[in-house]
């Protein structure tokens, strides 16, 4: 995605709610200036490429994000893994970098997997 891209999905994942292009215009306009007719078609565009869903809601669209923020950095990281070739190499430069917080709890989430929604990113 690129950075409008990103700071359109950004705010949609912050509200955690449907979004009309107005609302995420508005939003955005509080940092910088922006037009609706930018911002709504790259949320056309985003809901083209299947990171959006859309409904009627009148006269206007409204919006939500396909996934979540987290599957959908997921995704990412599986597509990295996919294209890599040498998935186990990469994995293991990955886990090098990762300060001990994160391992400590990478630890935890492989040990016990169904616990839930309190991990820590």
């Amino acid at each position: 995605m690129g950075p409008l891209e990103t700071a359109v999905m950004q705010r949609l994942w912050d509200k955690n709610a449907p979004q009309t292009v107005r609302d995420v215009q508005e939003d955005i306009a509080t940092e910088r200036e922006i037009a609706y007719t930018t911002v709504m078609t790259v949320m056309d565009n985003l809901h083209k490429k299947g990171l959006l869903t859309r409904s009627r809601h009148g006269r206007a669209y409204i919006y939500s994000p396909k996934e979540s923020h987290e599957e959908y950095t997921a995704s990412l990281l599986e597509d990295v893994l996919a294209e890599s070739g040498d998935r186990h190499g990469v994995l293991m430069r990955f886990v090098d970098r990762l300060d001990e917080d994160v391992l400590e709890s990478l630890r935890q989430i492989v040990q016990d997997p169904l616990r839930g929604d309190d991990r820590q990113s």
